[in-house]
């Protein structure tokens, strides 16, 4: 079983900038495949962006491509997420997926059942 804990949430200004961090529990993070989604009130869960298992190759959702940037800490088990120029339509709640034992090592998974493992969600709002 593999416990996510995601933090770094907030209210933030437009054009202002946040950064997103989610741990990850267990001793195997480099088989752990991750990737970040997030839900705006009466909208469907959207992917954000993901990170192989070994940290090669990362994907952006076309919204947020070229204003957020993913990597991954393995001495930390964290995946991190900068998110910079937020604007209002960045505004939803943030959630952090694994999935474990991916055979390519440099694959990203972009659908949410592809993601057994959920942490419990950060709240991030843009407003001025």
């Amino acid at each position: 079983q593999v416990q996510l804990v995601e933090s770094g949430g907030g209210l933030v200004q437009p054009g202002g900038s946040l950064r997103l961090s989610c741990t990850a529990s267990g001793r195997t993070f480099s088989t752990y495949t991750m990737a970040w989604f997030r839900q705006a009130l009466g909208k469907e869960r959207e992917f954000v962006s993901g990170i192989s298992r070994s940290g090669l190759t990362t994907k952006y959702g076309n919204s947020v491509k070229g204003r957020f940037t993913i990597s991954r800490d393995p001495a930390k088990n964290t995946v991190l997420l900068q998110m910079n120029s937020l604007n209002s339509e960045d505004t939803a709640v943030y959630y952090c997926a694994a999935h474990l034992g991916a055979s390519d090592p440099m694959a990203i998974l972009t659908t949410m059942s592809q993601y057994p493992y959920w942490g419990q969600g950060t709240q991030v709002t843009v407003s001025s």
